[in-house]
């Protein structure tokens, strides 16, 4: 095992990162340290990965200084190590975002319990937009 870097997420890497993992994503912010959070993704048939986030956030303001973010995921304690790392420019889309939020709200929670339904949709319910990061460098080991 090595690591290994390419400019594209390949079959494998998607399908890694179909699964319901935590994202630990960090922005572009200049001179102060990177900060990365932990997020919800999800990655795109085309290659992409998205999020979603409060238009108000902090990393919105970061990215529209500075249009470049990055996420890793890995795998879980007890698995053999593998991890896969996308870094590229974002883009901040103001559609989808809701139905981003549905469908990774049911990849990650158990909707049936209606204490997180109503967690989502609260989330829902805020003004929400859509980060999509477009892959330049795609770093993996596995």
């Amino acid at each position: 095992m090595r690591i290994m870097s390419t400019d594209a997420l390949t079959a494998e890497d998607l399908e890694f990162l179909a699964r319901p993992l935590h994202g630990f994503l960090t922005v572009a912010a200049g001179p102060t340290p990177p900060q990365p959070r932990p997020v919800w993704f999800e990655a795109t048939a085309e290659g992409k990965v998205q999020l979603f986030t409060e238009a108000g956030s902090l990393k919105v303001r970061r990215l529209n200084r500075d249009p470049r973010a990055s996420i890793v995921v890995a795998a879980p304690v007890g698995e053999p190590e593998h991890w896969v790392s996308v870094a590229g420019r974002v883009t901040v889309e103001p559609d989808g975002a809701q139905e981003l939020c549905a469908r990774l709200g049911a990849r990650y929670w158990d909707l049936d319990n209606p204490t997180l339904a109503d967690q989502i949709a609260q989330m829902q319910a805020a003004e929400l937009l859509r980060l999509v990061i477009h892959p330049e460098t795609v770093r993996r080991y596995a």
